[in-house]
């Protein structure tokens, strides 16, 4: 008994460990889409101590944009997106096996110890999901913030307005900023729950065996048959 508690108690360790670096990687990539957003207002660049430039040349949007896409790829990417894809494959795992338990026998599913153990493995792992959900949907804002472009257009009509001799170049800037716009929509991957990784596998799965589930055990409790 003594030699399964510490065994248990190492696995626990080691995995949570592992949700807790990445959790700091996400804080870490909020922490860079935050203040690339600011990096375009001089209030804010001014305050956090960042350069600053506007996207009124296509230099400065070249830069801008590789910028962007530096900052979303630096730190580490498949060893985090492992054990996300981890976590919520763990998580899965146990609420259905939760649900086949009360299935079983909802009114003796608290009598069992390692039932209760499961819940407080599914308690953690929910609140350590809605953690990253949360940073990794707030990151996605930072970087995916279309009104930065929008302002800087409205800037340059405002300035064609007044400078009509360098309308031509203030032209072709704004049809730069209109093609990112664009650039960034489409990058948007469909597959891509706030943030987590959600390959189409795991999204088909995710949607098969909770809804199944969860079917199952509201037809159970109510005592008539439901198809979610």
């Amino acid at each position: 008994a003594a030699i399964n508690f510490l065994e248990r108690l190492c696995l626990t360790w080691m995995f949570f460990f592992m949700m807790c670096v990445a959790e700091r990687t996400y804080k870490q990539r909020f922490l860079f889409a935050k203040l690339f957003s600011h990096i375009t207002s001089a209030r804010k660049a001014r305050k956090y101590e960042i350069p600053h430039f506007r996207l009124k040349k296509v230099e400065n949007i070249k830069i801008w944009l590789s910028l962007r896409s530096y900052l979303k790829r630096r730190g580490p990417q498949r060893s985090v997106d492992v054990v996300v894809s981890s976590i919520f494959l763990l998580a899965l795992s146990i609420a259905f096996i939760c649900c086949a338990q009360v299935l079983k026998g909802h009114k003796t599913f608290l009598n069992a110890a390692y039932n209760w153990e499961f819940l407080i493995w599914e308690a953690a792992l929910l609140l350590f999901l809605l953690r990253l959900a949360s940073l990794g949907s707030e990151t996605n804002k930072k970087y995916s913030n279309i009104s930065i472009l929008l302002t800087e257009q409205i800037n340059l009509y405002l300035k064609m307005e007044k400078k009509p001799n360098k309308k031509e170049q203030l032209s072709l800037v704004n049809n730069v900023l209109k093609l990112s716009t664009k650039l960034l929509k489409e990058l948007d991957s469909p597959f891509r729950l706030y943030g987590l990784t959600m390959n189409p596998l795991i999204y088909n799965i995710t949607r098969v065996v909770i809804l199944s589930a969860v079917s199952g055990v509201i037809s159970d409790l109510l005592g008539f048959n439901i198809r979610v």
